[in-house]
């Protein structure tokens, strides 16, 4: 918009004249001296055009950007809102973190389906299932045993088959900074360095129930409802220590050792003291 020689009323220096302007400043001819005022802020209170029809356009692009000023500032206050938000879950992201207490089944298994199967190793993580009655119905289930010491069991059984002859087919440590109890959408991913696929004959090898045993029936293999189960930390260093041994590829049983050990760590199990596996499958 140009508003060169356009006439001016300054509510303290008077009549003037516009000799310069852009889009931050303004610059005034008036009787005594030029004065420079910042653009378009002037305009309102301290300064007026006499061109009512200029007056009327620079009104329209005055609004204009007082509409962009509001919209950077809710912007930058939505910002702010959510930089809070976010300090406040890192603080208790950190709280949790410290006060956890080793829960000693803080491990948990899943029944997946082929799909299940499929998306599991490509996208690396599962998804919990929704909570089926009461007040939350409907919403994702939150794997509050979970943490940062958490290992998620992969399984599968072929149709047609017994329940004895569930196979395990990969295992991940969840994410180092997952929390079960803060996992709103149920998705359990899993860390970035300690995951392990088995092939089909090692996944044959690696069964299940010569590990997982339920006490109270301890002769039973049975999986009645729901898609996962928590089970024991001991179990689940058996299953990894047994994954290490199976290993023939070099490369491959480092790996898997590093994730025993890393397990082992994190649950403050020491190799020399874990017993040999002794699910329901080995009690027949």
């Amino acid at each position: 918009m140009n508003l060169i020689n356009e006439k001016v009323t300054h509510e303290r220096f008077g009549m003037g004249s516009i000799v310069k302007h852009n889009d931050s400043s303004i610059e005034i001819n008036f009787a005594s001296e030029n004065k420079k005022f910042v653009f378009p802020d002037v305009f309102g209170k301290h300064l007026k055009l006499h061109n009512k029809i200029v007056a009327n356009s620079l009104e329209k692009i005055i609004q204009e950007k007082e509409m962009e000023r509001k919209e950077e500032e809710w912007k930058r206050e939505a910002e702010k809102e959510l930089q809070q938000k976010k300090q406040e879950l890192r603080l208790e992201h950190e709280k949790l973190m410290k006060n956890h207490k080793l829960h000693p089944e803080s491990q948990m298994v899943f029944w997946c389906d082929t799909e299940e199967q499929n998306r599991s190793f490509s996208e690396w993580k599962v998804f919990s299932g929704v909570i089926k009655s009461g007040n939350n119905q409907g919403k994702p289930n939150k794997p509050i045993r979970l943490h940062q010491n958490s290992a998620v069991l992969l399984t599968a059984i072929d149709s047609e088959k017994p329940e004895k002859d569930r196979r395990i087919l990969g295992v991940y440590m969840v994410n180092k900074d997952f929390i079960g109890k803060l996992c709103e959408d149920g998705f359990i991913p899993a860390h970035s360095e300690y995951r392990l696929q088995l092939t089909e004959q090692e996944s044959d090898q690696m069964l299940f129930w010569n590990y997982y045993v339920n006490e109270k029936f301890p002769h039973k293999m049975t999986w009645n409802t729901g898609k996962y189960r928590y089970f024991e930390n001991l179990w689940m260093a058996q299953i990894l220590h047994d994954i290490v041994s199976l290993k023939s590829e070099p490369k491959e049983q480092e790996q898997a050792q590093k994730f025993f050990e890393h397990f082992c760590k994190m649950n403050q199990i020491t190799e020399q003291e874990l017993p040999k596996p002794n699910g329901a499958l080995l009690r027949i």
